[in-house]
């Protein structure tokens, strides 16, 4: 009987938040196994998320310019939608990048094992891969084996009419018309897509306002640009259900006077959050604790289970973003490390959920980090705003953008960041120096002394920073 593997790490799950573990614990020297169940590397992220998303919504960003060619004195008198080359460089994006990480992965000496991995209790991992299975033996585990759209009661995805992401990224045409079911990232994102790109989009969201985790003057500019844009948008509406429809689907929902409508479009996309893949996977061989599905861990990623860590959209309070879980990833294997060889390891520190950036690459986009004014407020901060809008900003207006603003919220007494919310052009782009400011301190007063290049949008960072302070120059 051949003996059973021993590794230093084993990582479940190849996503972003797993195979950056897996990467530095390569560079760390620690002998490390990656486990993934698909027959690629990058997870939900790379095939059927941020990068395909990404790829579209930018397709979308060149279509508009050529819709609006005649403003910026450019004449196109004939142009065109190529959808199979649309998707064919999509998908040429993914796969370059795909390849990548196998590459770094290989570079890092990480045995990468294909198969369905659970925990088998007391440092084990059983790896299935069809009728056979193997055992893994590590001194550390980590656990990332990411999330799956949430879909609505009696539904279920068909490629064609019902969709989530993934489905919506591999349409064969483009539909001629869309009901969009959730008004978070996801949602908002298709929208913009979909929209520019020629279907009649309706947005439907249950709370009061679209992109509800952003602060409510963001979500106010970005519901007024989209019916701008044509998209229709319901809030504070509930679907009662889905059925078949002469168009594909018919949608029945309850507005928010509380009145009964329905609605029929070529194809539905359900975009209501995700869930934790943590069912099947040997928790219950173990003393990790879960609530509503999600892994509950303490600073450095570590469960109730000695030696096993979780990362990524597994993981209980944290937030289901790419970059969160590389983060996630490099701390707990710092900490394996650290632990395993003193002195070796670099040093390392709990991860700081306050200063994440998050950004929403609809169109305008939108990013943030930290506190919204209102979440300022109730917590007890005497509140001064600076605001600029993009109307005032030079560069914006040679990009052609009038709309959207940068909005720095500060504690008034020591003109502390609490915290930063933009929307408008390649505002994802901007909300890097906003964390930097926050992560070292910086007040808004450092900020309007922090001199910017001009023309440049992120004059409007230091607009909004002399804001807080009544000093605007250029409003």
């Amino acid at each position: 009987m051949p003996e059973t593997p021993q590794y230093d790490l084993v990582v479940i799950g190849a996503g972003p938040g797993g195979y950056v573990a897996a990467i530095r614990a390569g560079q760390l020297g620690l002998k490390t196994a990656l486990v993934e169940k698909d027959d690629k590397f990058g997870g939900t992220c790379l095939h059927w998320g941020c990068i395909p998303t990404k790829a579209l919504l930018f397709d979308a960003d060149v279509y508009d310019y050529f819709k609006n060619a005649g403003e910026f004195g450019i004449i196109c008198k004939e142009f065109s939608l190529d959808w199979d080359a649309i998707q064919a460089r999509k998908n040429k994006i993914v796969a370059k990048l795909a390849k990548g990480v196998e590459f770094l992965l290989k570079k890092n000496k990480v045995e990468t094992i294909s198969g369905y991995g659970r925990l088998a209790g007391n440092g084990r991992v059983e790896v299935t891969t069809g009728n056979r299975s193997r055992e893994l033996h590590a001194r550390n585990i980590v656990l990332a084996t990411g999330s799956e759209a949430r879909m609505l009661p009696a539904l279920k995805a068909d490629g064609k009419t019902i969709l989530t992401n993934k489905e919506a990224l591999g349409l064969k045409q483009i539909p001629s018309s869309m009901v969009i079911i959730g008004g978070g990232a996801v949602g908002v994102e298709f929208a913009s897509i979909y929209s520019r790109l020629g279907a009649a989009v309706t947005l439907i969201e249950m709370l009061p306002r679209i992109v509800p985790l952003e602060d409510e003057e963001v979500s106010a500019e970005l519901e007024k640009a989209f019916r701008k844009e044509g998209i229709t948008v319901h809030t504070g509406a509930r679907v009662e259900k889905a059925e078949g429809g002469s168009k594909g689907v018919a949608v029945t929902f309850t507005a928010r006077e509380g009145k009964q409508a329905r609605i029929e479009a070529e194809t539905m996309l359900v975009a209501v959050g995700r869930a934790p893949k943590t069912e099947d996977i040997g928790l219950e061989k173990t003393r990790i604790q879960v609530e509503r599905g999600f892994i509950r861990v303490d600073s450095y990623m570590q469960t109730g289970e000695p030696g096993v860590y979780a990362v990524g959209d597994i993981v209980a309070g944290s937030p289901l973003l790419a970059h969160v879980g590389h983060a996630e990833g490099i701390l707990a294997v710092s900490h394996a490390a650290a632990a395993a060889q003193p002195g070796a390891s670099p040093t390392f520190e709990p991860i700081h959920y306050n200063q994440v950036p998050n950004c929403t690459y609809c169109e305008p986009e939108i990013s943030s980090v930290g506190l919204t004014e209102r979440q300022a407020r109730e917590g007890g901060h005497k509140v001064k705003v600076g605001k600029f809008p993009f109307s005032a900003n030079s560069k914006a207006d040679i990009l052609g953008v009038r709309s959207g603003f940068v909005k720095i919220v500060t504690d008034e007494t020591y003109g502390e960041i609490l915290g930063v919310h933009m929307i408008g052009p390649r505002v994802t782009e901007m909300i890097a120096e906003a964390v930097l400011a926050m992560r070292l301190e910086a007040t808004a007063e450092d900020l309007a002394h922090a001199i910017h290049p001009h023309p440049t949008l992120t004059e409007a960072v230091m607009e909004a920073a002399h804001a807080a302070h009544d000093w605007a120059i250029h409003i």
